[in-house]
C-alpha cells in the first residue's frame, strides 16, 4: 500500500477510497490521532459504531500480541466489518514486533487494524512492514498556518465567529496540545455572545492570564539576562493560579524545542519556522538563537532535573523560591557570540518533568525580599 494522508485530510481520503483493512496513525499530537481513530472506526463501523459489537482496543504496554492477532482473525458479528486498535505501539520490544510480520504480509479482509503510535522506529523491520502495507495516517504536530486553520474550523464547528488575534493568542495558549485549544474554545463559545466575535481579551479573561506573561516573554527575559522580568512574569503566573511545577513544564519544553530549532538550522533549516516557533521577527532569529549558546543549554538542562526533583519535595524550600533560584541561575549565564551553526554535542536526554504538561502561558511571581 505504502500510501499516506494528513489527519486533517482522512475524511476525505476515505470518501475517494474508502476503508482499508490496515492503517497506522502516527504523530505526536494525541488529538489528532485520537481524532483519526474515532474517524476510521465510524467509518468502519459504520451505524454500528456505538454498538460495542466487532470493537476492541489494545495497548502495547499491557496486552499480547497474540490476543491481538486472535481478535484480528476473527470475523464480524452481524457486520461486514470489524475494528481492531492498537495502541502504544511503539513500547513494544523488537522481537515481539517481528510477531505481527505474518499478519501485515496478509491482513484479515474483514477487519481494519489500527496500530497507534506516537512515533516508530524506522529501523525495526515490523515497522518498515507497517508503513509498507498500511495507510499512514500523519499526526504530527501542525505547523502555524495549519494551526491557525485549525482554530478557525473548530470555532466554527462550535458555532462562534473568532478573530485573528484571539487565533494567535489560543495558540500559545495551546502550546504542545490541541486538546488545550480545544478545551479554551469550548470555554470561549459558552463565555462570548453568538453575535459577537472572539477578541484576544476574551481569551485572557478566561484564561486568565495578563498581555507579557507567556513562556515566549519569559524565555526573551531569560535570553536579555533581565531577571527582574523573569521574576515578574513568574509571579503573575503563579499569583493566576500556575503551579510551579507547570511552569518549569512549559520552560523545559521550550528550551527543548530551542535545542531542536537550533540543530535544524544547522542542517539547513529556513529561519521562517524558528521564527514562527517563538513568535518573533525572522530577522532576529539568529540573534535570538545565540543568547542560548549550546554548552549553556546542556547546564540548564541540568538545572531543570534539580529543579524538578525540588519542587516534588526534595527540598525543605517554598516552590516559588525553587522557581526563582532557578531563574536567578538561568538569566545569570554569562552572555557569549557564538554561532548558531556550529556543531552541538547530542541532545540532552532530560525530558519534560514527569508529571507536567507542557503549558504555553507561563504567566509570573514577584518576590518580595
Amino acid at each position: 500500500m505504502n500510501a499516506s494522508v494528513m489527519s486533517m485530510e482522512l475524511p476525505q481520503s476515505l470518501a475517494r477510497s474508502g476503508v482499508m483493512p490496515l492503517y497506522a496513525v502516527v504523530g505526536e499530537e494525541d488529538y489528532l490521532r485520537d481524532q483519526s481513530v474515532a474517524v476510521l472506526r465510524a467509518a468502519a463501523l459504520g451505524e454500528a459504531v456505538d454498538s460495542g459489537f466487532n470493537s476492541d482496543t489494545f495497548h502495547g504496554d499491557d496486552s499480547s500480541i497474540e490476543d491481538v492477532l486472535a481478535c484480528a482473525a476473527e470475523i464480524p458479528v452481524f457486520a461486514a466489518r470489524r475494528v481492531v486498535v492498537y495502541k502504544s505501539v511503539e513500547k513494544l520490544p523488537a522481537r515481539e514486533g517481528e510477531k505481527l510480520l505474518s499478519y501485515f504480509a496478509a491482513p484479515n479482509d474483514t477487519t481494519t487494524l489500527i496500530v497507534v503510535a506516537a512515533k516508530l522506529d524506522g529501523r525495526l523491520k515490523w515497522t518498515q512492514a507497517l508503513t509498507k502495507r498500511a495507510v499512514t495516517v500523519n499526526c504530527a504536530p501542525l505547523r502555524d498556518a495549519q494551526l491557525s486553520a485549525w482554530i478557525r474550523q473548530e470555532a466554527a464547528t462550535l458555532g462562534v465567529r473568532i478573530h485573528e488575534d484571539a487565533i494567535q493568542l489560543l495558540k500559545e495558549v495551546g502550546g504542545e496540545s490541541l486538546y488545550a485549544v480545544k478545551r479554551e474554545l469550548e470555554k470561549l463559545a459558552s463565555y462570548v455572545p453568538l453575535d459577537r466575535t472572539i477578541q484576544s481579551s476574551d481569551v485572557e479573561t478566561l484564561r486568565g492570564t495578563e498581555p507579557g506573561a507567556s513562556v515566549f516573554d519569559l524565555m526573551n527575559a531569560i535570553g536579555a539576562h533581565d531577571h527582574g522580568r523573569a521574576f515578574r512574569i513568574l509571579a503573575r503566573n503563579v499569583e493566576n493560579g500556575e503551579a510551579p511545577l507547570r511552569i518549569l513544564g512549559a520552560l523545559v519544553w521550550q528550551y527543548r524545542r530551542l535545542w531542536k530549532m537550533k540543530d535544524q538550522l544547522r542542517s539547513g533549516g529556513r529561519e521562517g519556522e524558528a521564527a514562527r516557533t517563538f513568535r518573533i521577527d525572522p530577522s532576529r532569529v539568529r540573534g535570538f538563537l545565540a543568547q542560548f549558546p549550546d554548552t549553556q543549554m546542556a547546564q540548564a538542562f541540568e538545572w531543570f532535573l534539580e529543579t524538578d526533583s525540588k519542587l516534588k519535595g526534595g527540598s525543605g524550600s517554598a516552590p516559588v523560591r525553587v522557581m526563582e533560584d532557578l531563574l536567578f541561575r538561568l538569566c545569570g549565564l554569562p552572555s557569549k557570540s557564538v554561532s548558531s551553526v556550529q556543531r552541538v554535542q547530542p541532545a540532552p536526554p532530560a525530558s519534560r518533568p514527569s508529571g507536567s504538561r507542557p503549558v504555553s502561558n507561563v504567566r509570573t511571581v514577584t518576590r518580595k525580599r
